[in-house]
């Protein structure tokens, strides 16, 4: 089993990887492969809503979403960390998360997923609301911890300070890897995932 954890900071090295770390760190001990993916400095486009994804299989931007899409074809749970800067996640991370769940949504669908947040000081529980969505409206299962998935400081050292916040990262973590195993053996045990129709409506009809 593995959990690919996407870094949605500018900072390789910064508050977000420093919570992720402990994460992967706690899925690693308990036999969870894990890889991270920074999402880097370029420039990330929006979604176009031009519809080729639907054609090509594969968003039309050849950029980091479709590597993340790829590789998390061949994993089983998720975790997608950003930091906080105006009371929400940043830009670049909802972008990535808008092209790849739009494009990519097979590649989610049933499998456990998590948010993280860090800010220096507020705005975490509504950018955690606004990752979350992501995950149920792709039928996937949010992971929870016994807090909100955040951690607080203005740099990594202090995030290492948060002893409640890197508590919070290391039962989510647990969570994450027991959810996995439950899921594993479901799968042993000859329970399939649910299929469903997917009925289309708006306000207007």
């Amino acid at each position: 089993m593995k959990v690919l954890l996407v870094n949605g900071s500018a900072h390789p090295n910064g508050c977000t990887a420093a919570a992720l770390d402990e994460v992967a760190r706690t899925l690693q001990q308990q036999g969870i492969d894990t890889e991270t993916v920074f999402i880097g400095n370029a420039p990330i486009a929006d979604c176009m809503a031009c519809g080729q994804c639907s054609k090509l299989g594969k968003c039309v931007l050849d950029d980091v979403v479709n590597k993340i899409v790829e590789t998390a074809r061949g994993c089983d749970g998720f975790v997608f960390g950003s930091p906080v800067y105006y009371a929400h996640p940043t830009a670049r991370i909802q972008a990535v998360m808008d092209r790849a769940f739009y494009s990519g949504k097979s590649a989610f669908a049933h499998k456990p997923a998590a948010a993280v947040l860090n800010a220096r000081r507020a705005g975490t529980t509504a950018s955690f609301d606004v990752m979350n969505k992501y995950f149920t409206i792709s039928e996937m299962p949010v992971v929870s911890s016994t807090y909100w998935n955040m951690t607080h400081g203005n740099k990594a050292e202090d995030v290492q300070l948060d002893e409640e916040g890197l508590d919070t990262m290391k039962k989510l973590g647990l969570n994450m890897a027991w959810m996995l195993k439950c899921i594993e053996a479901g799968k042993k045990a000859g329970i399939e995932t649910p299929v469903c129709t997917k009925r289309t409506t708006n306000f207007i009809r």
